[in-house]
């Protein structure tokens, strides 16, 4: 019976490598000298440090633009408030990964209000998608990539 797995992830090393390019282009910019401006990544969390808030809009923009060109999708990325102190401002972007509960459910809805001839399965962080005809499973994908969704879904393990 055929079946593929709806899944959010992001590439680790591809953040990591978009981080590190960040890191070096807030180093050599001539704006950004003498602030101690860094990108600290730990885990699913990119902390941000500089002096004033409006440098954080600019460091935001250059993480942005990095991540993007490494083929990272943007929607998975939720940014936090600025903490700004006496002299140094952060602001922590938190990378979402893997499907909760509520969105599982919500995608489950979706797919069953469809009528297409499918069953969909939760797993865990990801929800199983299987049934008798490969053109329904195709067209579930496209249902699901037009659907308006929090955060960019991935498609993995299509079998026949």
């Amino acid at each position: 019976m055929p079946s593929f797995d709806i899944v959010s992830e992001v590439d680790h090393h591809e953040l990591a490598n978009g981080v590190d390019q960040a890191n070096r282009e807030v180093t050599t910019r001539f704006d950004f000298k003498g602030t101690d401006s860094s990108f600290s990544l730990e885990g699913n969390l990119i902390t941000l440090n500089t002096q004033s808030e409006f440098q954080l809009q600019q460091m935001l923009d250059i993480l942005y633009g990095k991540l993007a060109r490494r083929g990272i999708d943007l929607d998975c990325l939720k940014a936090g408030d600025a903490e700004t102190t006496a002299k140094t401002a952060t602001c922590q972007v938190t990378v979402q990964e893997g499907i909760d509960a509520d969105l599982a459910r919500k995608i489950v809805k979706l797919i069953k209000g469809s009528k297409i001839k499918v069953q969909a399965a939760i797993q865990g962080d990801q929800v199983r998608v299987s049934g008798k005809k490969r053109d329904d499973l195709q067209s579930v994908i496209g249902l699901l990539r037009e659907a308006e969704l929090e955060q960019p879904l991935q498609f993995r393990n299509f079998r026949d």
